[in-house]
């Protein structure tokens, strides 16, 4: 499952950057920086990640989830601050909700 949210993550990135002709997100890997410090993505930019993440794992997973919620944004270290870190969130939500 963990491979399956990496690689809707990525592929979200590559179309996002459709857009956006970030450098640093032309070939997003594990490690792609995208919100925080040196980040790829502004806040609106996040904001249509996330919208568009909660979609597509709506599809894949049949498992509607908010990934913008106050236990996120409470975090002492961001779920958003790279891929990895946003692909352990999203799985630890989808194991929460099963």
């Amino acid at each position: 499952m963990r491979n399956k949210i990496k690689k809707i993550i990525i592929d979200v990135l590559a179309e996002l950057n459709e857009d956006l002709k970030n450098e640093t997100l032309k070939n997003p890997n594990n490690d792609t920086k995208l919100y925080g410090s040196n980040q790829a993505l502004d806040s609106v930019a996040l904001v249509m990640l996330i919208t568009d993440l909660e979609e597509r794992i709506s599809d894949e997973f049949q498992n509607d989830i908010i990934l913008a919620n106050e236990k996120a944004m409470s975090q002492k270290t961001s779920p958003f601050r790279n891929v990895e870190s946003l692909t352990t969130y999203i799985y630890k939500i989808l194991e929460e909700n099963n």
